[in-house]
């Protein structure tokens, strides 16, 4: 008995420190950055449906409560080139942001800026700003070894691979590629009855690039080719080659837009802006080649007429997947089964208009929907068991936000 008390005194004091640890971890702060329209697409086609007027200012910073996920604004980063997509590396040092309304040189690309990320503040210093390898980017990712970044330029109908150079700046591009094959037509195969949407179907439009959990292989979705393309990725050249097959193909006119892998790495689900689709895809994780497998529709039963489809998340646990809708302006809440297939579950309203994405917090508690022409950000609670959302009253003003991402001090303090 003595022993055990021993062993309980001489401890109680390392208990304690581990506590105050826990403590301190618990009060750091959580930050928001949100990426925004802040000047008026120009120069562009006359097909293009989304002609936000850039009333944001640049990238918006919050701090973000734990308990009940409200956002106080903490700082804006100004920029008059709409910041429209950001990431953030693995190790929370540094913020990459898609300029999308930046003309450069006599093509008129777009620019890729890296910021360092202060401690404790949060708050952002630009380090440089690169071509970004095409017009409009409109999506940047990291690739896992986190020497990379990826841009989706959409008006340019290209992609890049931009290096990060030691001190966090980015290099010019080791490698563009760009899209080709044959425009699918105007009339999406999976419409709803009624509908007019029709955004991207003129001419090539890259939309988003993530490599795989590996790294081995990279995928961009092209809205306006109805595909999604693979390549091999070599991270110590930063180069890409097609992968066999280059690309698959999703129903005519439907239009690729988004994709998410499910956390197991073999599901694959991808959104179709026009068609209003998911589509399950298997990925095989050895020869990067994809399967498609279930095609469901992100709107309830009943509903006709027009309706672009934008965001596409699958929760951390992987038992549901989240669909935005724009025109209808919900978010469609899908059970994942034991075999990856989805179940309509039901819808949530977005509280505004045109939800452009939406991300959950780093702990999946809230959900928050970027009301691109609402000029909002609607903060939700996340039911775990049910998958739903429910809706906290807490609205943000954001002008033109178009994508949000976090910044957890606690989980990177050691």
């Amino acid at each position: 008995m003595l022993r055990i008390l021993a062993v309980i005194f001489l401890a109680s004091p390392l208990f304690a420190r581990s506590l105050q640890a826990q403590s301190a971890d618990a009060e750091k702060p959580l930050f928001a950055y949100v990426g925004t329209f802040s000047s008026p697409l120009r120069d562009v086609l006359p097909t293009q449906v989304d002609l936000p007027p850039g009333n944001g200012r640049g990238i918006h910073i919050f701090q973000i409560n734990r308990a009940s996920g409200a956002m106080t604004p903490v700082g804006t980063y100004r920029m008059g080139t709409s910041p429209s997509s950001l990431v953030i590396s693995a190790d929370g040092s540094r913020l990459y942001s898609a300029n999308e309304t930046d003309r450069v040189g006599a093509d008129k690309q777009g620019s890729v800026s890296a910021f360092a990320i202060d401690r404790p503040s949060g708050q952002l210093t630009m380090l440089n700003t690169v071509r970004s390898g095409g017009a409009g980017p409109t999506y940047v990712s990291i690739d896992p070894t986190g020497r990379h970044v990826l841009v989706a330029n959409y008006f340019g109908g290209s992609i890049a691979v931009l290096p990060i150079l030691d001190d966090g700046t980015l290099g010019d591009a080791s490698d563009v590629k760009v899209d080709e094959g044959e425009i699918g037509p105007t009339t999406a195969t999976h419409a709803p009855q009624g509908s007019f949407a029709i955004s991207g179907h003129d001419r090539t439009h890259a939309h988003m690039i993530q490599a795989d959990a590996s790294g081995r292989f990279v995928l961009h979705a092209d809205l306006g080719l109805d595909k999604i393309f693979v390549w091999k990725f070599d991270a110590k050249k930063g180069v890409l080659t097609p992968n066999d097959p280059a690309a698959i193909a999703l129903p005519a006119g439907d239009g690729p837009r988004h994709f998410h892998f499910h956390p197991n790495g073999r599901w694959f689900y991808s959104i179709q802006e026009e068609g209003s689709t998911i589509v399950l895809f298997d990925y095989d994780k050895q020869t990067g080649r994809l399967t498609a497998r279930q095609t469901i529709s992100t709107l309830p039963p009943e509903f006709t007429g027009s309706n672009f489809c934008s965001e596409i998340l699958v929760s951390a646990d992987g038992k549901f997947v989240y669909a935005g809708n724009r025109l209808h302006d919900s978010i469609g809440i899908f059970s994942v089964g034991d075999d990856g297939e989805l179940s309509y579950v039901g819808e949530e309203w977005t509280r505004g208009n045109y939800p452009r994405s939406f991300q959950f917090d780093p702990a999946g508690n809230f959900l928050y929907c970027c009301n691109q022409r609402a000029d909002h950000i609607a903060v939700f609670r996340v039911d775990r068991p049910s998958g739903g959302l429910v809706f906290t009253d807490h609205y943000v003003p954001v002008g033109n936000p178009s994508c949000v991402v976090f910044l957890d001090l606690a989980s990177r303090s050691k």
